[in-house]
């Protein structure tokens, strides 16, 4: 599908902030600015206890095996040098570690409007829209329903108007209204038309991923070389737990190494259903899976972009559900930071909650998650805007929410709050106004009242009385009547035209083509 010569474009798409001119109206949001973390990471292991977990997921790697269901992938390494029985994979710990040493400790993702690219690693924390949801609950509805393809564009319409999401991940909800043998078509073409964000692929097997890479080149204006050149997009894959990858992951990551496309793997691993009980071996098993796919992607391109993911948290042992946001979730992604760390690998890690509904159990969960990624000196967080009962329910509402505790984690790291100049010590102020008065009217706070705190966008300061008269309007009530006014006011990104039909061409031709296989 890549042989026919490109078609040059000009590249385009408006500065950040650009697009949504009239939608900025509707509130005033922080600029586009990834926060820098310049926190130290809450290290809640000794240096033992990471050598400890670091020998668990060591071990089961020599002594246990992963078991790849891709010949392809189980024979590239085998010739690498691993130990092969059936579908089961062994690698001893030099191995390992001599691989994953090629990969970069932080690599860049460059989208269409190059105003947007995004460095993956270091201290950069970047956030992402909720991906992958089935179905979809808004407060006009007042239930949940099975995914459409307007309430697909709608979500990512939220995705590209708010400044803290910085890049577009899955399908924000799975439009079942469309085939799933073309619905990566089109949900590719609204996310490179409604968005100029960072560009996500589900690595489900040779068409889905190659047709991705395709969309992406063409509308970045990109020859084949450049856009092998360096990461334009990303996947993300995850394990099968316990100890296990599924063939047509691997065939997308493998896809994406030759190419130099950005990589996640996250095992999805759950203490006490597809991981032990405790804490500490849920992570080695986790980070196991996950290392033993990072070395895959070395062997077939060394020093290709590759990052770790955590999803360890724990079940209901009553009812066998996931629960997230907990303590030992929280726990598990700081001890993973850690490893990454140990490792010289950007981690990514996820906003998430078990609540039904945008209430404070949501909410709680969520900031629970947030901060966690905060503290684990996590670089990707998936999920962070938008998402519900466990990863079943996308909200419109529960991501304007979500974006407002985004935004405050974005001025928590401005360095201007814990600046310590003369100006910012303020002693003429202090003196000005000395044992009596108040600092309301001086210069000192005039000059610098407007930009002093964070201001809410959706947080209601009022009090009981101040804000009974003015309707008495509930959170979630306030996120629904911004989310009309943001799909009303909304302006898609600017595109070429030229590259606009050029991708929709290659959408009709590869739907008369029949799409990509829906069985493995």
């Amino acid at each position: 599908m890549n042989d026919a010569p490109p078609k040059r474009r000009t590249r385009t798409g408006g500065r950040a902030g650009a697009a949504n001119r009239r939608g900025k109206a509707v509130i005033e949001q922080m600029p586009w600015n990834p926060p820098v973390n310049r926190d130290h990471p809450t290290e809640p292991l000794t240096p033992e206890g990471v050598e400890a977990i670091h020998d668990g997921a060591m071990r089961i790697l020599e002594e246990i095996g992963v078991e790849f269901l891709n010949p392809e992938a189980v024979t590239i390494l085998k010739e690498a040098g691993c130990t092969v029985q059936g579908e089961n994979v062994r690698m001893d710990r030099d191995f390992v570690m001599e691989w994953i040493a090629k990969a970069p400790p932080e690599f860049t993702l460059t989208p269409r409007n190059l105003d947007r690219k995004i460095t993956v690693g270091g201290k950069n924390l970047l956030f992402g829209n909720v991906s992958s949801p089935p179905n979809y609950w808004d407060m006009k509805l007042g239930t949940k329903v099975p995914g459409t393809r307007e309430q697909c564009r709608n979500l990512l319409k939220l995705t590209q108007y708010f400044n803290c999401i910085h890049f577009a991940g899955g399908y924000p909800v799975e439009p079942v209204d469309i085939h799933a043998s073309v619905r990566h078509l089109d949900v590719l073409f609204d996310k490179l038309t409604l968005t100029d964000k960072v560009m996500h692929a589900y690595s489900l097997g040779r068409e889905r991923v190659e047709d991705v890479m395709e969309m992406v080149r063409i509308a970045g204006g990109l020859t084949h070389d450049e856009f092998d050149a360096s990461p334009r997009m990303y996947t993300n894959i995850n394990s099968t737990s316990p100890l296990k990858h599924d063939f047509p992951m691997l065939d997308g990551w493998m896809r994406m190494a030759r190419r130099g496309q950005g990589l996640i793997v996250t095992p999805f691993t759950l203490a006490g259903a597809m991981a032990p009980v405790t804490m500490s071996g849920a992570v080695a098993q986790s980070l196991a899976e996950a290392l033993c796919a990072v070395v895959l992607a070395q062997v077939i391109r060394p020093g290709a972009p590759v990052a770790i993911g955590t999803f360890t948290s724990n079940v209901d042992m009553k009812s066998g559900a996931p629960a997230f946001g907990t303590p030992e979730y929280m726990r598990a992604t700081q001890m993973t930071g850690q490893l990454c760390r140990y490792y010289k690998l950007p981690m990514r890690s996820s906003g998430v909650c078990a609540a039904n509904v945008p209430d404070g159990q949501a909410m709680w969960e969520t900031s629970n998650s947030l901060w966690a990624a905060v503290q684990s000196g996590t670089n990707m967080v998936y999920h962070a805007a938008g998402w519900l009962e466990g990863g079943l329910i996308a909200s419109p509402e529960k991501f304007i929410m979500d974006c407002e505790i985004l935004q405050q984690i974005q001025r928590y790291m401005d360095p201007d709050i814990t600046a310590t100049g003369v100006d910012d010590i303020a002693l003429d102020a202090i003196k000005s106004v000395g044992n009596a008065g108040h600092f309301f009217g001086i210069q000192h706070t005039q000059d610098r009242y407007t930009t002093a705190f964070y201001q809410p966008f959706l947080s209601d300061w009022k009090n009981y009385e101040g804000w009974e008269a003015a309707g008495g309007v509930w959170t979630p009530e306030r996120a629904h009547t911004l989310f009309g006014e943001i799909i009303k006011s909304f302006e898609a990104p600017p595109m070429d035209v030229a590259i606009r039909e050029e991708l929709a061409e290659f959408v009709a031709k590869r739907k008369s083509e029949g799409g990509a296989p829906t069985d493995f």
